[in-house]
């Protein structure tokens, strides 16, 4: 806590520093979604703007987290276990980004791979016919 009055206004001074990063990067968040000069993936709102998103929302929580709630004068422990759970974040991420580039696909044209599809029926499936 802060002792003095010099030590308050430096504290106010660095709140409405980051609450003005803060209100900053959610205009750009939504400019990423929205504005078109700002669309980096394809045309429209896509994974790749999501994933700016996703990095700037990171971002602004690793700021509420170390100033507002004070995380920034904590044990190596909370340091590690912010860490780990950024990673976790970020597999949990990985994994559905994996999953989407299954090559096993509904209505494959390959004869034998048996999914159904109303449009396409699959022919032969086993071998005779």
């Amino acid at each position: 806590m802060a002792d003095s009055i010099e030590e308050v206004k430096k504290a106010k001074k660095l709140y409405m520093f980051i609450g003005l990063l803060l209100f900053f990067f959610t205009v750009i968040t939504v400019m990423v979604a929205s504005v078109e000069w700002l669309d980096f993936g394809g045309h429209g709102f896509d994974g790749v703007d999501a994933t700016i998103g996703l990095i700037i929302a990171a971002f602004k929580a690793s700021l509420v987290m170390f100033i507002f709630m004070h995380l920034n004068h904590e044990r190596p422990l909370i340091y590690f276990l912010y860490g780990l759970g950024l990673v976790m974040a970020f597999f949990c991420i990985w994994l559905i980004g994996w999953s989407k580039s299954d090559p096993i696909q509904y209505g494959n044209s390959n004869r034998a791979d048996g999914f159904y599809n109303p449009d396409k029926p699959a022919t032969n499936v086993h071998g005779h016919d």
